[in-house]
């Protein structure tokens, strides 16, 4: 597709009406790494600066796929989406960027839009790899976030805007959503590697072996979905603010832990974790891996911009999955 991004007379009229006629827009700066939606920095002629979130289909490089119906992870994007994450976050405590502004009927740009506060450019993974010493603080802060939302119960899992609207099916037990999840993004990924067709009985086997140790569960916390440190930004006094939180959802908490861990590496210790189940942490790290192999290799079919890297990941999972079997 043909994609065309927001240039700096588009936002002539927002800035206006949010900041006053007498606020200019002295730049632009469309920032890297998002997939499902645009983030742009406008910088102001009093040399401040916001961000701008955009969720419109240009900006979104995921193709569609199959998924599984009462997975809470899918399709995890869009402004009512962030709204009501974002009003859960800051009522958990958890330090989010402060919104300004959102325009869910498309009266500024023809898309829903939101403006947030520019909580910097510092990313958590940055800090922590230039300097681990300064990044034990965040860290440390993170963790105390962390466990303020894992310790915020509720009796269904979800979305939490299916949840309000009780959408959110309870037919299934977690465990039995994120194996179909899993099998999905295994028959999908098989699809394009033959290393991973050819071990895809095997594959399937150590799934179901992981979940017939699983025991049953029925309460759920607040999870993030994907956390990373690139996820976290890091202010100018050292505070952690959450983002890319479209995912939210009331889950098993060891589906945030099992991300955790992968991401956060070495440092992981550091976010003090909850009590933890080992064999629901086991398969929801294995579906993980399944995880990040399928859905890098599906936009890895598109124009994203860094194909190479979606690749190497992809394949740095393939060898993890077959190690397993």
């Amino acid at each position: 597709m043909t994609r065309a991004f927001l240039r700096p007379d588009d936002l002539h009229d927002l800035v206006t009406e949010q900041f006053g006629a007498d606020r200019r827009l002295t730049s632009l700066d469309r920032l890297t790494g998002g997939s499902k939606k645009g983030v742009y920095r406008l910088g102001l002629d009093d040399r401040t600066s916001v961000i701008l979130y955009t969720w419109a289909a240009a900006e979104n490089y995921w193709p569609p796929s199959p998924a599984v119906p009462d997975d809470p992870f899918t399709d995890a994007s869009g402004a009512d989406l962030f709204a009501t994450n974002h009003a859960a976050l800051t009522a958990a405590g958890v330090r989010v960027p402060r919104l300004i502004m959102l325009d869910r009927g498309g009266k500024h740009l023809n898309v829903d839009i939101a403006l947030v506060e520019d909580a910097g450019a510092l990313r958590l993974e940055a800090l922590m790899e230039r300097d681990p010493a300064a990044a034990a603080g965040p860290l440390s802060a993170l963790g105390d976030a962390l466990r303020r939302m894992h310790t915020t119960f509720g009796s269904r899992y979800g979305k939490l805007a299916a949840i309000a609207r009780d959408e959110a099916s309870q037919t299934r037990r977690t465990e039995d959503v994120i194996v179909d999840r899993a099998l999905g993004h295994l028959d999908a990924a098989a699809a394009r590697d033959a290393r991973l067709a050819d071990a895809r009985h095997r594959i399937a086997a150590h799934v179901g072996h992981l979940r017939g140790k699983v025991s049953p569960r029925s309460t759920y916390v607040l999870v993030h979905g994907e956390l990373g440190p690139d996820h976290v930004l890091v202010t100018p006094d050292g505070e952690p603010v959450l983002i890319d939180f479209e995912g939210l959802a009331y889950f098993d908490v060891e589906w945030e832990h099992a991300w955790l861990r992968m991401r956060f590496d070495d440092a992981y210790p550091a976010l003090r974790p909850v009590d933890l189940d080992p064999d629901r942490l086991e398969l929801y790290r294995y579906a993980q891996v399944l995880s990040l192999i399928e859905g890098p290799l599906r936009i890895a079919d598109t124009d994203f911009p860094d194909r190479q890297w979606m690749l190497d990941l992809a394949e740095w999972n393939i060898a993890k999955a077959l190690a397993a079997v």
